[in-house]
C-alpha cells in the first residue's frame, strides 16, 4: 500500500509482488498487458493448478498512503483489494504446503478497463487450456460468498446544438438545455428488475457542454453508468429508443451481470458492484469473496481490520480446501 498503483501506475506494486512470492517459494509467470510494460503476475507451485485465488492490484485515485491505527488499515488498498492479495498470499502458502494444487494471479486494470483480467483469460486459453478450474475472485463483501453480482454498462449521451448570441433565441439552439431535458426523464424510465440482483440502477456521473454564458451551447454530452441485471442488450435497446433522434449514442465498456457458486457453511450477500469475474472466463467456476466492505473502497476512509483480514486469510485457505478436487 506504501505504493501508489492507481490504475495504468501498477508496475511498481506488480513488481513488488512478484518478488514477495519468489521470495516465499512460488514460481512467478509475468503475463503482459500493454506495451508499455505494466503485466499482471501469476504465482504456481507446480506445473498445473485447480484452484485459484485472484484479486486486482490497481486503484482508484487519489492515492493514500497507509497508516495502521490500533487494528485498523487506513488508506487506498486497504480493503480495495491489496489487504485481500495479503490474505490471499497467506491462504495460498497454507493449501500449497497442505498439497492443494493452488495459484495466485494478481492483476491490473480492474478499476478501469479490465484488460489486465482480459489479458490473463487470453494467456491460459493458449498456454493452460484443459478442463475448467475454479476461480475465487476477491473483492470488498463483507467475509460474505456473492450470490451474483450486478453488471456495468457506461455510455456517453451527446446532443447538438448551434452557437450564436444568447441574446438571439432565434438564431441558436442550445445543446446543454436538450442534454438537460433528457437527463431529467431518465427517473421516468422503467429500468430492468431481477428477482436476486434487484433493479438496475443509473447514475450520471460526469456532464459537459457549451462554451461561455453568453453564447448558445453548440454541443454538450453526459457519461452514465449503468448497473446491469439483465443483459447488456436490454438496457442497449431502452437506451437506443429514449435517445432516437434526440441524442447521440456511444457505447462504452461492459461488464455483465453473473450468477456465483456458493459453499455450505459460508454467509452470502448480492453485490451492486461489477469486478473482473465475467473477463476471467476461462479460469473456471467463479466464487466471490472478500473481507471490508464496499461502502468505504473508494472513499477517503477506506479501512479494514487486521483481524478481517487474518479471517479472511482462514476463510481463502477453507474455500480452498472445500473446492479442490
Amino acid at each position: 500500500m506504501s505504493l501508489d498503483s492507481t490504475t495504468g501506475r501498477e508496475p511498481a506494486v506488480v513488481d513488488e509482488a512478484d518478488a514477495i512470492l519468489r521470495e516465499r517459494g512460488w514460481h512467478t509467470t509475468r503475463i503482459p498487458v500493454t506495451p508499455d510494460g505494466r503485466s499482471c503476475v501469476l504465482a504456481t507451485a507446480g506445473d498445473d493448478f485447480d484452484v485459484t485465488l485472484s484479486t486486482h492490484l490497481d486503484t482508484v485515485p487519489p492515492y493514500i498512503p497507509p497508516r495502521l491505527e490500533g487494528d485498523t488499515l487506513w488508506g487506498r488498498g486497504a480493503c480495495d483489494a491489496k489487504g485481500i492479495a495479503a490474505s490471499m498470499m497467506v491462504a495460498g502458502e497454507r493449501l500449497r504446503d497442505a498439497g492443494v494444487r493452488v495459484a495466485l494471479l494478481f492483476v491490473v486494470g480492474e478499476e478501469a478497463t479490465h484488460d489486465g483480467a482480459h489479458a490473463a483469460n487470453a494467456w491460459i486459453a493458449q498456454h493452460m487450456p484443459r478442463r475448467a478450474r475454479v476461480i475465487v475472485n476477491g473483492e470488498p463483501t463483507e467475509s460474505t460468498l456473492a450470490l451474483g453480482t450486478k453488471g456495468a454498462q457506461r455510455v456517453v449521451i451527446r446532443t447538438r446544438g448551434k452557437a450564436a448570441h444568447s441574446a438571439y433565441p432565434a438564431m441558436g439552439h442550445s445543446a446543454t438545455r436538450d442534454l438537460v431535458h433528457l437527463m431529467a426523464e431518465l427517473d421516468g424510465v422503467e429500468w430492468p428488475s431481477d428477482e436476486l440482483l434487484g433493479k438496475t440502477t443509473l447514475n450520471i456521473g460526469f456532464l459537459s457542454g457549451g462554451v461561455a454564458d453568453n453564447v448558445f451551447a453548440p454541443s454538450a454530452e453526459a457519461r452514465l453508468m449503468f448497473r446491469l441485471v439483465t443483459a447488456p442488450e436490454v438496457i442497449r435497446a431502452q437506451v437506443d429508443a429514449w435517445a432516437r433522434g434526440r441524442a447521440e449514442v456511444e457505447w462504452g465498456i461492459v461488464v455483465p451481470p453473473v450468477r456465483l457458486g456458493v459453499v455450505e457453511g459460508f454467509p452470502t450477500s448480492v453485490a451492486a458492484f461489477a469486478t473482473d469475474i465475467p473477463a476471467l472466463t476461462n479460469w473456471g467456476t467463479p466464487y466471490l469473496f472478500g473481507p471490508g466492505s464496499i461502502h468505504v473502497a473508494h472513499t477517503d476512509e477506506e479501512h479494514v481490520s487486521i483481524a478481517e483480514l487474518e479471517r479472511a486469510a482462514s476463510a481463502y485457505e477453507r474455500l480452498g480446501r472445500a473446492l479442490a478436487p
